[in-house]
């Protein structure tokens, strides 16, 4: 299987949320691939990817510093277990969050053995001390630990063993320019096509010892929102709904019940999704709308209605954000099975990105 950021949304733990909470985990440590021939999809990251640790190998030395940048769900803690496999070397695990003081980088640093992989996911959340720190453990292996405070504090420098660095974020344009400069290899994860994730989802099978059809495969790929993680959290689902209620087999119609029994569409929208294009669309004519308005329509807090479900909208042309407001794409009146008004008055008016809209004061 293959695989967040500063928001004040509450963790996204919807079916189709991208990210990984509790049994979540256990089951992606399970499913993931162990090296690069077995990672599906992100073909050019995976070429040079492979280059990278490759050439390292060859020359006896440690790899580039890795910075990898993308949606959560899409691989990038696979990667860098995988990076540590093909290097035959241990790898430690932590978050910027955890890293609240240089003292604690510091302490992970001093520890680290020659060649080791340091995974730091959301490295964009690390604080402004620890990350200067870092700058200098990064091209110099060298930190200097502060002793004592005021005008007798005194700096010592600790060597360290040359180490690889693989920093993780969903928003590298929060990453300070100096921090960025210092990886040697970096790269952007993409979205899966559908083909892709119905390789993801019959390898995957294959470990859960499911029986699936490539019908039954592609109508969960096209339901996964491109995300590797929420294509296996799905056949889990329609595995469940195959075992207790059909011959545990999975096809298009055992794919297509089970999904419409956990609430997600032909296009992967869910029930938070529907709820605010419905609401945009039925109550508001197609917008503009705020956010606010729009998150008091469908009784969730605004960072919810902005943080979680909002993304997925856009990307999908379903919603649209404009100076002003919320505004309901053709697409989105399309899926929703509804026709939009044909004119518009203040505040409201199915006119979509400017479908025959009229001025702000009428005709």
């Amino acid at each position: 299987m293959n695989w967040d950021d500063d928001s004040t949304a509450e963790p996204d733990a919807r079916l189709v949320g991208a990210s990984a909470e509790g049994d979540d985990q256990a089951v992606e440590a399970a499913l993931r691939p162990k090296d690069l021939s077995e990672f599906v999809g992100q073909e050019k990251v995976r070429q040079q990817l492979d280059l990278v640790l490759k050439a390292a190998r060859q020359r006896g030395a440690t790899a580039d510093h890795v910075l990898l940048s993308g949606a959560p769900g899409l691989g990038k803690t696979t990667l860098s277990m995988i990076i540590a496999a093909e290097m035959n070397a241990p790898i430690r695990i932590t978050s910027g969050p955890a890293i609240q003081h240089a003292g604690d980088l510091a302490a992970i640093l001093s520890s680290l053995q020659e060649g080791e992989i340091l995974f730091l996911d959301e490295i964009h959340r690390m604080s402004r001390p620890a990350e200067e720190m870092l700058y200098m453990a990064m091209e110099d292996f060298r930190v200097d630990v502060i002793v004592g405070k005021g005008p007798g504090a005194t700096a010592i420098p600790l060597e360290l063993p040359p180490f690889t660095l693989v920093g993780a974020t969903t928003r590298a344009g929060l990453l300070p320019p100096p921090l960025r400069d210092r990886f040697g290899f970096t790269a952007h994860m993409e979205f899966y096509d559908p083909a892709e994730l119905q390789r993801v989802i019959h390898r995957s099978a294959g470990l859960l010892d499911v029986e699936i059809d490539p019908d039954g495969a592609a109508e969960i790929a096209g339901r996964s929102r491109g995300t590797p993680r929420i294509a296996n959290r799905l056949l889990r689902r329609v595995r469940d709904y195959a075992q207790v209620r059909a011959d545990g087999v999975i096809t298009r119609e055992v794919s297509e019940a089970a999904l419409s029994v956990y609430e997600v569409d032909s296009r992967g929208l869910d029930r938070l999704d529907r709820a605010v294009l419905e609401a945009l669309l039925k109550l508001f004519g197609g917008g503009p709308v705020g956010l606010s308005t729009l998150a008091v329509a469908v009784g969730e807090e605004r960072e919810t209605v902005e943080e979680v479900a909002e993304p997925f909208l856009v990307r999908e042309g379903l919603l649209a954000r404009t100076p002003r407001g919320r505004v309901a794409t053709p697409a989105a009146w399309t899926h929703l099975g509804l026709v939009p008004p044909q004119a518009a008055g203040p505040g409201g008016g199915g006119n979509a990105l400017g479908t025959g809209q009229q001025g702000l004061f009428g005709a």
